[in-house]
């Protein structure tokens, strides 16, 4: 029996006349009394490839059943096409209906859907172009990453899911039990007694892996985490999800300089690698870019994919520190004129998505990395800086986004990240572990965050996070 050739392979092949098996869902069918043409993909490609019936042969009841969305398998012959668009094309000996698509009832038509149609079918939307596109490009983007580590000698770590710390110290945490939440003990004081619970402590699912990929760093000396995080917070913003997936690399003996050499040389790496393995899926979300923005006018549509992509890719990052964004930043013309809906006026500020992507696409026109932050706008185990105000912390900026990686140099003192743990009001005794890290061999070490869907919509042109991963959980949606 001869197997099956992926539609990807036979648009490119030139070993014509000879037999092949297809294999795959119908997205159209077309044609009259005497031919029948359909179009079929598999998911190996966005083009489809099409196959020609003889229906004065076979008769038009042979493909009745050869609906939108059928999945159906083609013996034929690889042939070259006659029409426009395609080198070949597959002229059909047996078509054989392998899962028949009730047309009536099937939601994905050869139409356009809106967005928030497709996330309610979400099962369904890998069969349409946008998303099958946006699929493919996620796969490569995380097959660069690992790619990206591997050769430069990182070791992936696995950090844990189930965590009893909550690294940001937001405490926008979900919790972790096994208690009957309609009767769960209570301790003498009248709280919930955790000590009874599964793991004899509070946890929660994890909103990072930088603490414990630290412990790794000071051991094996460069490693990665990619994987599953958590956050409890009720947004319904297009940047926001409840699992979303990080990339967190982490370095010994490297500081905010290297942190940001790092980074740079990273996103640079990752997205060349897209753009060099997804050319057709990236053509097509750049088409899909520009014509979902015709109707915008001129100075609120965004770069072109593909033109910012390789502005990324070609343009050495600006480094300025804080205070010199906000310095820029309060006298720039959409500051003064009142045209910033956050208004820049002080030193201190945590800087909004309008205002780095003003420094980004305005002003520098280039990407952009900010260093030195404020510490009281920071997280506590950020390295502190001589001046008593800053700490190490760099975050990359892009166009179209904004902050896409949020970074820092660690503290490594020990006394310095304890009195900063008590200023925050981070106890000390549920990250013992991660002082021990200061007592026991303590070095310089930085490292960064990247979210994993941010990168995806910053690649592929999608608007909203909930469109770049396949099944969203956002607040009141845990379907599929």
């Amino acid at each position: 029996m001869m197997k099956r050739t992926r539609i990807n392979e036979l648009l490119i092949s030139d070993d014509l006349d000879r037999e092949v098996v297809v294999k795959g869902w119908v997205k159209t069918r077309r044609g009259n009394k005497h031919v029948g043409f359909i179009a079929l993909n598999d998911g190996s490609t966005i083009k489809n490839i099409q196959i020609v019936v003889d229906l004065e042969e076979k008769g038009e009841e042979y493909i009745k059943d050869v609906t939108t969305g059928a999945a159906i398998q083609v013996n034929g012959t690889l042939t070259a096409s006659e029409g426009k668009g395609q080198t070949v094309e597959v002229k059909a000996s047996e078509v054989i209906v392998l899962g028949k698509s009730h047309p009536d009832e099937y939601p994905i038509q050869p139409k356009k859907h809106t967005l928030e149609f497709l996330r309610e079918n979400a099962h369904l939307r890998f069969r349409t172009n946008t998303f099958s596109a946006v699929n493919r490009v996620r796969h490569n983007l995380a097959f660069a990453i690992h790619k990206y580590f591997h050769e430069r000698g990182y070791y992936y770590i696995n950090t844990p899911i189930i965590t009893g710390s909550d690294a940001e110290g937001a405490g926008e945490c979900f919790k972790v039990t096994n208690f009957d939440l309609n009767g769960a003990p209570t301790d003498d004081k009248g709280g919930i007694d955790y000590a009874q619970d599964f793991f004899g402590k509070e946890t929660n699912l994890t909103v990072s892996g930088q603490l414990e990929a630290e412990a790794g760093a000071m051991a094996l000396g460069q490693v990665y985490t990619f994987g599953p995080t958590f956050r409890a917070e009720n947004s319904n913003t297009s940047r926001h999800l409840a699992e979303f997936w990080m990339i967190e690399p982490e370095v010994a003996f490297a500081d905010i300089n290297d942190d940001m050499d790092l980074a740079e040389d990273f996103i640079q790496y990752v997205i060349r690698f897209a753009l060099e393995n997804c050319k057709d899926d990236l053509e097509f979300l750049d088409n899909r870019l520009a014509d979902e923005e015709k109707q915008l006018p001129q100075d609120k549509r965004s770069m072109p994919l593909l033109e910012k992509l390789n502005f990324v890719v070609e343009n050495d990052f600006e480094r300025i520190t804080y205070t010199e964004a906000i310095d820029i930043l309060r006298n720039c013309k959409p500051n003064k004129k009142k045209k910033f809906q956050y208004l820049v006026e002080e030193w201190g500020m945590d800087l909004q998505s309008e205002h780095e992507r003003y420094l980004v696409e305005k002003h520098f026109k280039k990407p952009v990395i900010l260093y030195n932050y404020p510490k009281d706008i920071k997280a506590f185990y950020m390295k502190q800086n001589d001046d008593g105000k800053t700490v190490a912390a760099m975050d990359v900026l892009a166009p179209g986004i904004g902050e896409i990686v949020g970074g820092s140099e660690r503290e490594a003192d020990l006394v310095k990240l304890q009195t900063r743990m008590k200023e925050m009001d981070v106890p000390e005794e549920e990250l013992w572990w991660y002082l021990d890290l200061r007592k026991f061999g303590t070095a310089p070490h930085a490292g960064f965050g990247l979210g994993f869907e941010r990168l995806v919509v910053f690649v592929t042109g999608m608007g909203n996070v909930r469109d770049v991963i396949p099944f969203p959980r956002t607040p009141k949606n845990a379907e599929f």
